[in-house]
């Protein structure tokens, strides 16, 4: 059997509709608006209740999901980030795009670029548990009600974006 052919992406602005829609439908379900870091947490408390529960019941934010009889993954998070893994995929493998691959510039090995990569996701775990949200719930759900501390940090990731380009701009030509 072939794979399918390969179909061009969504048009963005139809795939920000969406979002939009998406987000809106979890305010009035759920009560709460998107994000990531929350549903990862209750992953990695599980985990961790799995091997060391007395470690759960110590840490006091793993505690507050996981600790009294509460299994960390009762919760809907769990459930969305659970489905967006699964949609993605199942969204490239009928795109006819689910392969694997290395994005780089001609003067990284792929090694190097994945070495950077999960070094890069690592900093940003870290950081989203420091800031105690991640920043797809502080820009999709803290921007959807206006605040104004979700603008001024969504402002000041793009300008540290464009900034740290400089910097890693070589790497990729």
């Amino acid at each position: 059997m072939s794979a399918p052919a390969r179909r061009p992406y969504w048009n963005p602005y139809l795939g920000g509709i969406a979002l939009g829609v998406v987000l809106f439908l979890s305010f009035i379900i759920t009560g709460h608006g998107l994000g990531a870091s929350g549903g990862i947490s209750r992953v990695m408390a599980a985990l961790v209740q799995s091997v060391a529960p007395n470690h759960v019941d110590l840490t006091y934010d793993w505690a507050v999901m996981a600790g009294g009889g509460r299994h960390p993954l009762d919760h809907w998070l769990v459930f969305a980030i659970v489905g967006t893994a699964a949609g993605g995929f199942a969204s490239g493998a009928l795109a006819g795009r689910l392969k694997l691959e290395t994005f780089r510039g001609p003067s990284i090995s792929p090694s190097t670029r994945w070495f950077f990569a999960f070094l890069g996701g690592a900093i940003v775990g870290w950081a989203a548990r420091m800031a105690r949200g991640c920043t797809s719930g502080q820009a999709l759900s803290g921007g959807a009600v206006l605040s104004v501390g979700s603008w001024v940090f969504m402002f000041s990731v793009f300008a540290g974006g464009y900034a740290l380009s400089v910097l890693v701009r070589r790497l990729w030509n």
